[in-house]
């Protein structure tokens, strides 16, 4: 059995509840578009980190970020409150996740090296 299970676990339940609270109970347009990618709770689980993106990519995430890290901070921990079986709820500090855009990024890199090799070849 691995040393953090319960922490991995509870991480999973929070990211499922806490995807569920935005969509279904968050009305804020501004959040619409946001999607919870991983959330990883501390040893003590007094707090976790909420790793999220934003769609389309990147627009508002400095927004969003402060909105939820903000006034909404305290509606979602109560929500989850309700939903989870804990005897406390984490702090919740969300992140933007830049995985995704990084991603992008270098994919796009990796292309344009592509295509500048191919388009070498050819004057050969």
């Amino acid at each position: 059995m691995k040393e953090y299970a319960r922490t991995e676990r509870i991480g999973a339940e929070l990211q499922r509840e806490l995807a569920r609270i935005l969509r279904e109970e968050v009305r804020d347009p501004r959040l619409m578009p946001v999607t919870v990618q991983e959330v990883r709770v501390s040893r003590d689980l007094a707090h976790a980190k909420v790793y999220f993106t934003c769609f389309p990519i990147d627009e508002d995430s400095e927004e969003q970020t402060s909105l939820l890290n903000g006034p909404l901070a305290g509606f979602l921990r109560q929500a989850l409150a309700h939903r989870v079986r804990l005897r406390t709820v984490p702090h919740l500090q969300f992140v933007h996740d830049e995985s995704i855009s990084r991603g992008e990024r270098l994919a796009s890199l990796i292309e344009g090296v592509v295509a500048t090799e191919h388009g070498d070849e050819s004057f050969d």
